[in-house]
């Protein structure tokens, strides 16, 4: 005998962009060769987009597809596809693993190159 109860309450999980983006955040940062987060902002884009903020990670969520924009600055000498294609699959692993949310893309963006920090050159007099 199947006996459906309606009297209970449904539950409902809800999982916020922001949350998203720190686990995003957290995966880029186990990934050789990133060296940081990049922040996008440009003043060409401000003016076009009033009041949006420009963010290194954006998440559009629709219908619990979530679609990854990451930018990020990268160690000189690293090697931009393979440095990309492992960002990519850690970011998708690591929102799919946490939340069960699916993630279709994962974009990263190349912002810049961190070159080493070099001793100035001291001239003797």
């Amino acid at each position: 005998m199947n006996v459906e109860n309606n009297n209970q309450p449904s539950s409902s999980l809800k999982i916020s962009q922001e949350v998203l983006a720190t686990i995003a955040n957290f995966a880029a940062g186990e990934i050789d060769g990133v060296v940081s987060l990049a922040n996008t902002y440009t003043p060409i884009k401000s003016f076009l987009q009033k009041g949006m903020t420009s963010r290194p990670i954006q998440i559009n969520l629709n219908d619990d597809v979530a679609v990854v924009d990451i930018s990020v600055n990268l160690k000189y000498g690293a090697n931009i596809p393979e440095v990309a294609e492992t960002l990519q699959k850690a970011v998708k692993d690591a929102v799919q693993n946490m939340t069960g949310i699916t993630v279709s893309k994962v974009n990263v963006h190349i912002a810049g190159i961190v070159f080493p920090q070099t001793a100035p050159v001291q001239s003797q007099a």
